[in-house]
């Protein structure tokens, strides 16, 4: 397949997916076929010299195809778009003009390596973008921001994030970190105290409404009292640990008679 014969489906999927709603289902038939074409045109991992208008189509097919993955809440796939990518963005950095999707794919990237609790893979992708574009890019500053709220705890500002995300798809990976965030908030209820008013809980565990409550304190077996608006948090009875005397007593003994052998 000639690079020219991508054109027509490209301009199909680029319809698709500015279409409201975004076509997924069409997207995702036509970003297989584009992909194939693209392998056999050699410009899915380029290499050497490429007709630069191929290159910059060839891109933003696989731009498209990362941000499909997110709406389509596949971060397999996501993380596949994003590898190929990095061939337009670093090697051929210097030819290509800049894409105006490149820092917000990096941002999605950025969370996700948040959600995976990366902390360390996170660092190092922030070393290798610009120190400017850190400070002064919307889509690179709200990940920054994410992880050092994060760090010091203020899942108020996390969840206030949601709201302030620079596209609807950061939304995705910003709700999977809130539900990391209440799990871990739950686990702490669980531990202090016995039981809390629905309508503590419910604000404690950013819910904005009570049948996101009941859902989530079904899935960690709290019983619900409905008539005192209460919770009561499922406590595991402690464990009793026996401790074998007998066979203590007659391994020490054993232990002492080897050791006078010894003497």
């Amino acid at each position: 397949m000639a690079a020219t014969q991508l054109a027509p489906q490209y301009q199909n999927l680029k319809r698709s997916f500015d279409a409201r709603p975004c076509d997924l289902k069409t997207c995702g038939a036509l970003l297989a076929q584009l992909k194939i074409g693209l392998i056999e045109t050699g410009l899915l991992l380029p290499q050497g010299h490429h007709n630069l208008e191929d290159l910059v189509t060839a891109r933003e097919i696989l731009e498209i195809g990362a941000f499909w993955s997110i709406r389509s809440k596949d971060v397999p796939s996501f993380d596949r778009y994003f590898s190929q990518l990095q061939t337009f963005y670093k090697d051929y950095s210097l030819i290509l003009p800049p894409s105006p999707r490149e820092y917000p794919i990096q941002g999605l990237n950025l969370i996700r390596l948040l959600t995976q609790n990366r902390i360390a893979d996170f660092h190092t992708t922030l070393e290798s973008l610009p120190a400017e574009a850190l400070h002064d890019n919307p889509f690179l500053k709200h990940p920054v921001n994410l992880e050092r709220w994060l760090m010091e705890g203020s899942y108020s500002k996390v969840w206030s994030a949601r709201n302030e995300a620079p596209a609807e798809e950061y939304k995705y990976f910003v709700d999977s970190l809130m539900g990391t965030i209440r799990n871990e908030i739950a686990s702490c209820e669980e531990a202090a105290y016995n039981s809390l008013p629905i309508k503590d809980a419910c604000t404690l565990l950013f819910f904005t409404n009570r049948s996101e409550l009941m859902s989530f304190a079904q899935r960690r077996t709290w019983e619900i009292d409905l008539m005192a608006e209460q919770i009561h948090f499922a406590r595991k009875g402690e464990e009793k640990l026996e401790i074998p005397k007998k066979k203590l007593i007659i391994s020490s003994l054993t232990y002492a008679r080897e050791l006078e052998q010894i003497v």
